[in-house]
């Protein structure tokens, strides 16, 4: 029984270590609730299930431990499945499925209609709009990404010029 006590308390232990060197991704309600108690950017990972990239992009890029502290520390997170057939619900509007373009009408409205994957998307406040960033991004391209709009950049300096001056 000891035995099975140490082995259980161990795998608890081993478990809470792994929660927390991943992100903890939040669904678009809790994401919702958490912008409107404290103001914080939002990333959205939007990726299919078919996406070789987005595949990529979760092994390289979201298990990069300096990219999971930044986001828990800067950003709320939540991926998105852009090919979901539910019904999804954001700033009060239901968005559905788009059998035309075989996509949720949500991924059309984050990807202002160029719809790629993956794509990160980054909302920086509240009722703010969409920056859509596609395409693959190593965890040092979104670096750059997630402290331009982590350190509240966006909008009081041109992307261009914070480049050139980051390190």
């Amino acid at each position: 029984m000891q035995k099975f006590t140490l082995g259980l308390l161990i795998l608890l232990i081993v478990a809470d270590n792994v929660k927390a060197q991943s992100i903890q991704w939040m669904s678009l309600t809790e994401a919702e609730a958490a912008l409107k108690k404290q103001a914080r950017p939002l990333l959205i990972d939007l990726y299919t299930d078919w996406c070789g990239w987005c595949k990529v992009m979760d092994k390289n890029t979201y298990s990069n431990k300096n990219v999971i502290a930044y986001l828990a520390k800067n950003f709320y997170a939540v991926k998105l499945d852009a090919g979901t057939r539910s019904t999804l619900n954001w700033m009060g509007k239901a968005y559905r499925f788009n059998a035309n373009y075989r996509t949720n009408d949500l991924a059309i409205y984050f990807t202002q209609g160029k719809l790629s994957y993956p794509t990160t998307v980054i909302i920086p406040t509240y009722n703010s709009g969409p920056q859509p960033i596609p395409g693959y991004l190593e965890p040092k391209n979104i670096e750059l990404v997630l402290k331009y709009f982590g350190e509240g950049k966006y909008g009081k300096q041109p992307f261009k010029e914070y480049q050139r001056s980051f390190n």
